[in-house]
């Protein structure tokens, strides 16, 4: 089965990273082996278009090897994204433990719609810490190395929640 839109694919993979205004050689930050795949809804994925486009039409057991330059992958780094929060917002009530507050330490967090996200502690102001919300793989190059393990048709429960469930995916 090729992939397509609404189709579960399961991928293994190595993912390195580059900066793209330097010549060292890329350096790997995620490995997604046979004991750990990553599943996604093709087309509702979330993942840049550009990393969707290098896999349309690929089946299962097809390797694919491809480079997202920073334009194509998570961008520049936004200055508006950096911003300062009251430490005061971030209690061991609401499950801040001030271990977690150390500068380099990515914090999870809710937005207002009740998604995940996370920002990098960047420094420690005092009564306030500096907080970075660009994407970890802003100013980037991204390059992949990998193989198609699965592909078949999403459910219409996955379709209607806008994720994978089962084993590789969301347990309800």
């Amino acid at each position: 089965m090729e992939i397509s839109n609404n189709k579960v694919v399961g991928l293994t993979y190595e993912l390195k990273v580059s900066k793209a205004d330097e010549e060292s050689a890329p350096f790997s930050v995620e490995v997604r082996d046979q004991e750990d795949p990553f599943y996604f809804i093709f087309g509702n994925s979330g993942l840049p278009e550009k990393f969707e486009s290098y896999l349309v039409d690929k089946n299962e057991g097809d390797h694919f090897n491809f480079v997202l330059e920073v334009n194509e992958a998570y961008g520049e780094a936004d200055d508006e994204l950096i911003v300062d929060i009251a430490k005061a917002q971030l209690t061991e009530e609401r499950g801040f433990k001030p271990e977690m507050l150390q500068e380099g330490n990515f914090l999870p967090l809710i937005d207002e719609e009740g998604y995940p996200m996370q920002a990098k502690v960047l420094k420690d102001l005092g009564e306030d810490l500096l907080l970075d919300f660009n994407h970890p793989l802003v100013d980037f190059k991204l390059h992949f190395d990998g193989e198609v393990m699965e592909v078949r048709e999403a459910s219409p429960e996955e379709l209607a929640h806008g994720h994978v469930h089962g084993e590789h995916g969301h347990q309800h």
